[in-house]
């Protein structure tokens, strides 16, 4: 079970642009094997948590894992396609902050993606209900955190005290 350290904010390699993949090999494979371990352990530890870039482990590939309650699964390369104009406020938290804070930021309400499965197949998926967590894992792939979202510095709260007001919702 390879479990990798995730790198933290402030390490400057969260702030380089990933690579795509060409190849779909045993080292994309093993990229796969290490979001999927490592972000189940992060679950387990952390008790929060849908998802894990590459960049967070150390990889500077196009690579994403989701681990969500009905399923999981990666995207490769993955490109939005398209942003709705409607936006909303949503608290989001990351590993690479420790989940020690949360920030209060605008996302894009809906959202279409491009991307390549695990086996190669490209599809596209648009997404509302997750187009939050999407659109922060696919920041990663960009050298982006949710900090750089943050447009007033009194929207930064405290996991203890977002758990006590919002953990519920």
């Amino acid at each position: 079970m390879p479990i990798k350290p995730v790198l933290l904010l402030g390490n400057p390699q969260l702030r380089e642009i990933s690579k795509e993949i060409t190849k779909y090999d045993d080292e994309l494979e093993q990229i796969i094997l290490d979001l999927r371990d490592t972000l189940s352990n992060l679950q387990k530890t952390k008790n929060i948590g849908r998802a894990l870039a590459a960049p967070q482990i150390g990889y500077k590939k196009r690579v994403i894992y989701f681990n969500l309650p009905d399923n999981d699964f990666a995207m490769i390369n993955p490109v939005i396609l398209f942003k709705s104009s409607d936006k909303f406020q949503v608290w989001d938290s990351c590993f690479s902050f420790d989940v020690a804070f949360f920030v209060q930021i605008l996302r894009h309400k809906e959202i279409q993606v491009e991307f390549m499965t695990e086996n190669g197949k490209q599809t596209h998926v648009y997404v509302e209900d997750l187009a939050e967590l999407v659109q922060h894992e696919i920041d990663h792939l960009d050298g982006i955190l949710a900090t750089d979202h943050l447009t007033d510095v009194s929207q930064i709260i405290m996991r203890e005290e977002w758990e006590a007001r919002y953990r519920g919702d």
